[in-house]
């Protein structure tokens, strides 16, 4: 079985849990149309327009 041979330092220790506290946030942002939130980069699903263009019915 794998026992360290020496103990892991308090630096060593914090720098290794440094990106634990990261979270992933999505990028989000409002409709130039409606105002309801959309994924960048991504047609509008309430609307179907995308970067202020009428792309899909909003029927469909």
């Amino acid at each position: 079985m794998a026992v360290p041979k020496k103990r892991t330092s308090r630096r060593r220790r914090d720098m290794r849990r440094a990106h634990d506290s990261i979270t992933f946030s999505a990028a989000v942002e409002l409709c130039e149309t409606c105002g309801e939130l959309k994924l960048r980069h991504r047609l509008c699903e309430a609307c179907g327009t995308y970067r202020g263009r009428q792309v899909v019915d909003a029927a469909e």
